[in-house]
């Protein structure tokens, strides 16, 4: 009896060299770490995540320090680069888009994270087959989270999580573990201290599997200076989730407007109608054309809403895709185990 040859193509011996390498060293896990004039402290991070992660490449993206600290993460063993333009929403998306990894750890330069959390982090995000882990911050003393800090944190979360789902309870945190998935998926626009906003908000709106882990928050070492505005950034991260909310939920953010429009039509207008009621007449004719406009005003609101969700709903779709089109980090190992 003959036999009939398989019809199903046999990989090249370079790609399962490739799966048996993959699979034999496990997943490549890259440590980013933005830093502006951390010389006080980078020096340890670096070494910090290079014994809590052995297994990990370290990277510090240097964003126009005046001090040594390019030198000192260098002699430390990290992967240096620069980054012109000014802000850590920029380096963190200049490090998303040029590091190839298939985890990546986030961190700051300030040695305010607890590197020995780093493992337990990334096996959660590895176990649970999640994007994103963030370390939820638990201050070790009140130097540590300043209660400026910490109430705007607070009430910036709250507002976040009444908008965008309840799922985060410290959006402000610059720790956290992505997965490839993740990190190539993320459109991200800001500039500065916002970017924790968007990481967050890119995760919900996508519905991303997430968790939070508790880690240790401490002080920064001596000599080293925070970046933080408490009033100034605060500010530009209520701006950032106020046209999150206009560009994610255009439909509430609007309809908002429409309800608004209207009560305040109607106040205005109410008294003419009484008069006109009892006499037939119209006293006041500007503040009748002015109720006129308003509600005009709150259809128009409303329309733009429900036309601007369906643009918004196509948009959230071509993000979708794209997520589904990069492996994630339990799909990859299935794949290298097989």
């Amino acid at each position: 009896m003959s036999t009939i040859p398989s019809l199903r193509p046999t990989p090249p011996a370079s790609e399962n060299l490739a799966v048996q390498v993959v699979a034999r060293e496990g997943p490549r896990i890259a440590v980013i770490i933005p830093c502006r004039n951390e010389a006080a402290s980078i020096e340890k991070v670096v070494r910090d995540f290079a014994t809590a992660l052995p297994e990990a490449a370290i990277h510090v993206c240097d964003n126009q320090s005046t001090d040594a600290s390019a030198e000192r993460a260098a002699s430390a063993g990290a992967i240096v680069s620069v980054e012109r333009l000014p802000g850590k929403g920029n380096v963190v998306r200049r490090m998303f888009a040029d590091i190839e990894a298939d985890i990546y750890v986030l961190a700051d330069g300030d040695d305010t994270y607890d590197h020995a959390s780093a493992p337990a982090l990334v096996g959660r995000l590895r176990e649970h087959g999640l994007d994103m882990v963030v370390a939820a911050r638990v201050a070790s003393s009140s130097a540590a989270y300043r209660p400026g800090h910490r109430l705007g944190n607070y009430l910036l979360t709250k507002l976040v999580r009444l908008v965008f789902g309840d799922r985060i309870t410290d959006m402000l945190s610059g720790y956290r573990v992505f997965s490839r998935r993740f990190v190539k998926s993320f459109p991200g626009l800001a500039a500065g201290f916002e970017i924790e906003t968007e990481l967050s908000v890119h995760a919900l709106e996508l519905r991303m599997p997430i968790e939070e882990v508790p880690t240790p928050y401490r002080e920064r070492p001596a000599n080293s200076v925070s970046k933080l505005n408490t009033f100034r950034d605060g500010w530009r991260i209520f701006q950032t989730i106020f046209w999150l909310v206009k560009e994610e939920r255009p439909l509430q953010f609007f309809g908002g407007a429409f309800v608004g429009l209207t009560v305040i039509s109607l106040l205005i207008a109410w008294p003419l109608l009484v008069t006109y009621l009892d006499t037939g007449l119209v006293p006041r004719f500007p503040t009748a054309v002015l109720a006129s406009a308003l509600m005009l005003l709150a259809f128009l609101s409303l329309a733009c809403g429900a036309i601007l969700d369906t643009v918004t709903r196509g948009r959230r779709e071509l993000k979708r895709l794209h997520y589904l089109t990069v492996r994630g980090v339990t799909a990859r190992t299935r794949h290298t185990d097989a």
